[in-house]
């Protein structure tokens, strides 16, 4: 009798592992995808001028409203397959929104330079995060809600920017994002690994969120640093 406890725990562990590698797998697939439309949107948002036309106010609230009307929508949609097509065109929608910033740093002489940095920066960022997600054993769902206070704070600090056009408070929030979301990033692929999140449509969204954020604020950082050069 012990022995087929023993043979039907290890089954069911076995299938509990295999699940969340399943997650993971996913969530790595789509996140590799969603670059694409977001690279995608960037170039058609800096080809046509599209965002940078906006004025600073307009374009805050066209960001906040799209990107708050799509995470609605993926969330709605995220036990079937419309919410992988949803999340991609949220993905596309994001990068057109990057392109009034990727577009003000390429018109520098170093631009395309600075770009593939920041680039390169988020990506070592993802990498070192998963790394520590594999190798942590602690459960790490507590900092969640630290993070989301830090997040807010940003959300908020960050719109006051758009109006006071603060040099200094814009290099300390993009240094805080680059350190919140860098959490962040390590705490929802710890989530997924723990099998706290089992959906990769939402996993992938999260860990999208924090990489665009994060390279965001690279560039913000290496545009600054580029334009005093």
């Amino acid at each position: 009798m012990n022995e087929n406890i023993q043979t039907y725990d290890g089954g069911s562990s076995a299938a509990v592992s295999a699940g969340r590698n399943e997650v993971l797998r996913n969530t790595y697939w789509l996140l590799a995808l969603s670059m694409v439309p977001t690279v995608l949107g960037a170039w058609v948002g800096v080809a046509t001028g599209m965002a940078a036309a906006l004025s600073p106010g307009i374009g805050l609230l066209l960001f906040l409203g799209g990107a708050f009307g799509f995470m609605f929508a993926i969330e709605k949609t995220k036990h079937s397959a419309a919410g992988v097509f949803v999340l991609l065109a949220f993905t596309f929608f994001m990068g057109l929104m990057l392109s009034r910033l990727v577009g003000s740093v390429l018109g520098q002489s170093n631009g395309a330079a600075l770009v593939m940095t920041a680039f390169a920066g988020t990506g070592a960022i993802f990498l070192g995060m998963a790394g520590l997600s594999s190798l942590i054993k602690r459960d790490l769902s507590a900092m969640g809600k630290w993070l989301f206070i830090g997040a807010l704070m940003i959300l908020v600090a960050g719109i006051a920017n758009v109006f006071l056009q603060s040099g200094a408070l814009m290099i300390t929030i993009a240094v805080l994002t680059i350190g919140v979301f860098s959490a962040f990033i390590l705490h929802d692929l710890k989530r997924v690994k723990d099998g706290l999140e089992t959906n990769y449509i939402t996993a992938t969204l999260g860990v999208y969120l924090s990489l665009f954020n994060v390279f965001q604020a690279l560039l913000a950082l290496l545009g600054i640093g580029g334009r005093e050069e």
